[in-house]
């Protein structure tokens, strides 16, 4: 009798094994052991607790019986920059220096190329035995950027990923991201796909250390094609006085996870989480958040807010973790979510772990319709029903969009949620 999960599983190992992904900057112990883990686990499907609805083992299966690895190249991607910021450009998981913008400022070059500058920090915060999606990127890693942030940085930098495939691909590009003492930077990360008529899958990694007393303000907008299918996974560590602020805005792709695990490492350190997502058609959109609290005196906010229509699906998962020896903890979390059809579908599951006796934490969820009580007052003062309705969800979506303080950003993400609704 043939095991159908290892099969799968072998298949995409097999796949990637012989398409030369392998890079030499990753360490060769742990590469086995990531190898050794993912055979040994398999691909998550809905048996695995954390990805109850978000069944990756049934898309393989189904979407990507084969993988051939053949790809587009990408000569033009004016439509995607962002003036007035650094515009850093990676295509199908690999760092383009020719379609990059040139800077001094910071360091943006491939992690194969910064070898010995990276060796103290790869692999130390996203460890391969806590996620198959983790272990594979460590095993068959596509691609690689360092980002190293020595001082302060006045202009955005804008990292964008492109996708663009002739047949079934899987990448697995991985990002470091180092603030030295008392850098501040804003990064912007953008996901879009380019003339994509095969289907991608695209498992993000970025390891992402704020040290002691840096800042990091952090947005990413995902608004790949329907052929795209991404896990972003995301691990911070902030030490003493760091302050780490992210903003995730989702408004398309068939299938999109994001796994936001920060680690408040030391004492008199925070973290600010706001996220903002549109599902529709049969869109699968999850995101997945962890703050571990480690150390006393820190505070750390969440604030995840999701709309649903057609047949798609939402989902919500987020925990606070505050161990015994983080006294004085500040923890929130908040998710909202609104359904705009009776097919659509909102999963939510805040969750908190405590064992400090003296915090302060809340947590909190809500899902429901449009308010018909002002949808009905809208509508009679002369506004018609559909435009009523995106008043509403515009009003019900600023208090997130207005947390983005880029300009041309800020009206690109409310072009985009107005497209979507």
């Amino acid at each position: 009798m043939i095991d159908v999960k290892t099969n799968i599983t072998q298949t995409l190992l097999d796949a990637l094994s012989t398409s030369g992904n392998k890079i030499s900057f990753m360490p060769d112990v742990a590469v086995v052991e990531a190898i050794r883990y993912v055979e040994e686990n398999g691909i998550p499907n809905n048996k695995h607790e954390d990805y109850k609805y978000c069944n990756l083992e049934a898309v393989f299966r189904k979407e990507f019986k084969t993988i051939t690895n053949k790809f587009n190249s990408v000569s033009k991607i004016d439509s995607h920059k962002l003036k007035n910021c650094v515009n850093v450009v990676v295509v199908n998981g690999e760092y383009n220096e020719g379609l990059s913008d040139k800077t001094t400022e910071i360091k943006t070059d491939t992690l194969k190329n910064s070898a010995s500058e990276i060796k103290n920090h790869i692999t130390k915060y996203a460890d391969v035995n806590s996620d198959a999606l983790i272990a594979m990127n460590t095993a068959f890693c596509s691609g690689g950027l360092f980002i190293h942030v020595k001082g302060v940085v006045e202009k955005p930098l804008h990292i964008i990923n492109v996708v663009s495939s002739k047949e079934n691909c899987v990448i697995n590009p991985r990002q470091l991201i180092v603030l030295d003492k008392s850098a501040e930077v804003t990064l912007i990360e953008s996901f879009v796909s380019e003339n994509n008529p095969g289907k991608v899958f695209q498992n993000h990694l970025s390891e992402v250390v704020l040290n002691e007393n840096s800042k990091l303000k952090s947005y990413r907008l995902q608004n790949e094609d329907e052929n795209s299918y991404q896990v972003n996974t995301v691990q911070v560590s902030v030490n003493r006085y760091a302050n780490y602020t992210t903003g995730t805005f989702t408004f398309n792709g068939a299938l999109v996870r994001n796994n936001m695990n920060v680690v408040l490492a030391s004492d008199l350190c925070e973290s600010h989480l706001n996220g903002l997502f549109v599902s529709s058609g049969i869109k699968l959109i999850d995101n997945h958040t962890l703050v571990d609290h480690q150390k006393p005196n820190c505070e750390s906010n969440e604030l995840y807010k999701g709309i649903a229509k057609d047949k798609s699906t939402g989902i919500f998962n987020g925990k606070i973790y505050v161990r015994r020896d983080a006294q004085k903890t500040n923890a929130y979390q908040s998710s909202k979510n609104i359904l705009l059809s009776e097919d659509a579908t909102i999963n939510t599951k805040p969750q908190l772990e405590i064992y400090a006796d003296d915090v302060k934490c809340s947590h909190g969820t809500s899902t429901g319709k449009v308010d018909e009580a002002a949808l009905f007052y809208l509508k009679s003062r002369g506004i018609g029903d559909e435009n009523a309705r995106k008043l509403l969800l515009q009003a019900f979506a600023q208090e997130v969009i207005d947390k983005i303080e880029i300009e041309e950003l800020h009206e690109r993400v409310i072009h985009l949620f107005e497209k979507t609704i």
